[in-house]
């Protein structure tokens, strides 16, 4: 549970921005997983009213406002007739279409939540944040940077042409997953990345031929396995998660190579 001193509607980005440099001060979006800890909120700053929960489509890009919500981009009929089922798979499991409802891409991306589906997908494609202050950058580059008080404003995914597949492990349906997987492809250059490690999401970048024989996938996803870090929680063993992992990897490996989420 949370408590709030005060209470704003933020008129502009730059009062949000000013505002949000108080370490007591939270932007608030969903208030999902902000509810379950124990926190007392100097200023509640709610972006709600700077009409950043759209989402736009031009020949190069998908831009989307941080205040979209996993909903929306589930039935965005612009993503789902680029990416096909890819997006959708990442997100059909997140608990409910209630929760889905509420919760934020703004939120979701921020926080670089070790258990999150989207911030698996998105590392996947060539996907990129846009802050308030510190302008355009890499999707990749920003799950490494640390917690700011910068405001994530947008989220591009530039449409580039590569064929990608999602898949992840769950306990049961709509549980936290035990690992996820999303990989994909553009000619040679594979991106591969592993999120609920339980860490973070991590992207790796390998090179395989364009048409790999079956002994290639498995020599490179085995290589890949020993290269990245997992770790051991009430969801399942490290040992486990690495076993789970290559599985995973040359699953969506061979949708790619059948077609793709995303083949346009």
């Amino acid at each position: 549970m949370f408590t709030i001193d005060k209470y704003i509607l933020a008129e502009n980005l730059e009062q949000a921005y000013e505002l949000n440099q108080n370490r007591r001060n939270v932007i608030i979006g969903g208030m999902l997983w902000l509810k379950m800890g124990r926190k007392k909120i100097g200023t509640a700053i709610d972006l709600s009213a700077l009409n950043l929960n759209t989402i736009t489509e031009d020949e190069q890009s998908f831009k989307i406002g941080c205040m979209c919500t996993l909903r929306d981009i589930e039935l965005n009929e612009g993503i789902k007739n680029y990416f096909g089922t890819l997006l959708n798979k990442a997100i059909e499991n997140i608990v409910g279409v209630q929760m889905r409802n509420i919760a934020t891409i703004g939120g979701s991306i921020y926080s670089r939540f070790g258990f999150s589906d989207i911030l698996t997908v998105l590392l996947s494609l060539d996907t990129y944040v846009e802050l308030y202050k510190g302008g355009i950058i890499p999707l990749e580059k920003y799950a490494d940077m640390p917690l700011d008080n910068d405001i994530l404003v947008n989220i591009i995914i530039k449409k580039d042409g590569r064929k990608a597949s999602y898949s992840s492990h769950r306990l049961s349906a709509t549980d936290f997953p035990v690992l996820t997987c999303a990989v994909s492809n553009k000619g040679r250059q594979w991106f591969v990345v592993h999120g609920a490690r339980p860490m973070k999401a991590k992207l790796t970048k390998i090179e395989m031929s364009e048409n790999p024989e079956t002994e290639e996938i498995i020599a490179t996803v085995a290589k890949l396995s020993d290269d990245t870090p997992f770790g051991t929680n009430i969801r399942g063993r490290m040992e486990y998660r690495r076993i789970l992992a290559e599985v995973l990897a040359k699953r969506n490996i061979a949708e790619i190579l059948n077609g793709g989420s995303h083949a346009n």
